[in-house]
């Protein structure tokens, strides 16, 4: 019997997609749930499910655009795969007799002209022309941008364009929350069975100062201002394809394990290729960490149409004045900057959030509790 394979909904704004790569050939056997191909949205690129175990026949070759629910392929459940015949190897070719070797001719040498007699002068060689090697000859490459870095680039110029966008910036001294994680980071993986970073504290901090400074976790539409009764924080996650932003829902209704657990979850399925489309929508306020590259300082750009995102950077030791005295001490310190929509977002909102953050992940405590 032979099942239509068809492309399935990968989310309610999704309508269209492009076969990215068949991950099966014609005639080879796919298992029911087996990785069949891969569909590449505007969003991200998911893989596919085999809908049944059988025989894939392909009918709509990787490349194509595709639309939701159009019929791409068969698998017959009733046939065998194709398995190519071995190729039987050449047999050798029967050396051809060696020819005699010629036997060498003996040149005498030539006469030597007098002494008296001078030689003829040698010509100069004549001078090599330079070779001008213009731009367009320089080896190149080129290829089509994907569909998902398309996307990527239409929204960052987006953002560019119809925000006025402006970064503040603050430093973090991060020693209490990595004694608390080094304190208990293996107990923590052993009862949660995931382990413990730092971004569930910065989503925690984050989910606290925007709801002190709701007009953060706002939009401008047209001439109205949207401001969210949820905090949907979006955590980007770097791909070999490009940077997704998945988005955990309620995150401030979620423990840190809960946290951690779920932006796991997220990240491991934006690099599988397995992350729906929906699960990257929505989002209210974002987190992006290039201090995972070693980014000391950077200005992350607005996730349009969000109004503001944080951006973590790299820990580095630098020295620092204690609070409240003249003492000098070396401590882990981190970069953190709050680029936001300066056309809604004044910069006392701005630079009072970013502090609060500040305030929250130096005293992780108050975080645990909710103090």
């Amino acid at each position: 019997m032979k099942l239509e394979i068809k492309i399935p909904s990968v989310g309610e704004s999704v309508t269209q997609g492009i076969i990215s790569s068949w991950l099966k050939k014609d005639g080879e056997r796919v298992e029911e749930g087996g990785d069949l191909l891969e569909l590449e949205t505007d969003k991200a690129t998911v893989t596919v499910p085999a809908p049944a175990s059988g025989v894939v026949s392909i009918s709509v070759q990787a490349g194509t655009e595709v639309a939701i629910g159009q019929v791409i392929g068969f698998i017959d459940t009733e046939a065998q795969a194709s398995v190519a015949a071995p190729v039987a190897a050449p047999a050798p070719a029967a050396r051809a007799p060696e020819p005699p070797k010629p036997i060498p001719t003996v040149v005498p040498p030539a006469p030597q002209k007098p002494a008296a007699e001078k030689p003829a002068p040698v010509a100069a060689p004549a001078p090599v022309p330079a070779v001008i090697v213009s731009h367009d000859a320089v080896p190149a490459t080129r290829a089509a941008m994907t569909t998902l870095r398309k996307r990527i680039a239409q929204k960052l110029l987006e953002a560019q364009h119809a925000t006025a966008s402006l970064t503040t910036f603050n430093e973090i001294d991060m020693k209490n929350v990595m004694d608390l994680r080094s304190r208990y980071k293996e107990e923590f993986e052993r009862r949660h069975g995931v382990k413990l970073g730092f971004m569930s504290f910065f989503v925690k901090a984050c989910c606290r100062a925007l709801a002190e400074f709701p007009v953060v976790n706002s939009r401008i539409d047209g001439d109205d201002i949207v401001s969210y009764k949820t905090y949907d924080i979006g955590v980007a996650v770097s791909t070999e394809r490009g940077l997704v932003v998945p988005v955990v829902r309620n995150a401030d209704r979620l423990s840190v394990a809960e946290l951690e657990a779920a932006i796991a979850d997220l990240a491991a399925r934006a690099r599988d290729r397995k992350i729906l489309p929906d699960e990257l929508a929505g989002g209210t306020f974002s987190i992006t960490n290039g201090g995972v590259f070693g980014s000391l300082l950077s200005t992350p750009l607005l996730n349009y149409p969000q109004s503001a995102i944080l951006g973590m950077h790299a820990i580095q030791k630098r020295p620092v004045v204690v609070d409240g005295t003249d003492t000098v001490v070396v401590r882990p310190m981190m970069y953190v900057a709050l680029t936001y929509d300066h056309r809604l977002i004044d910069g006392r909102e701005a630079v009072s959030f970013l502090r609060r953050v500040k305030e929250l992940v130096e005293d992780p405590w108050r975080i645990l509790i909710e103090a």
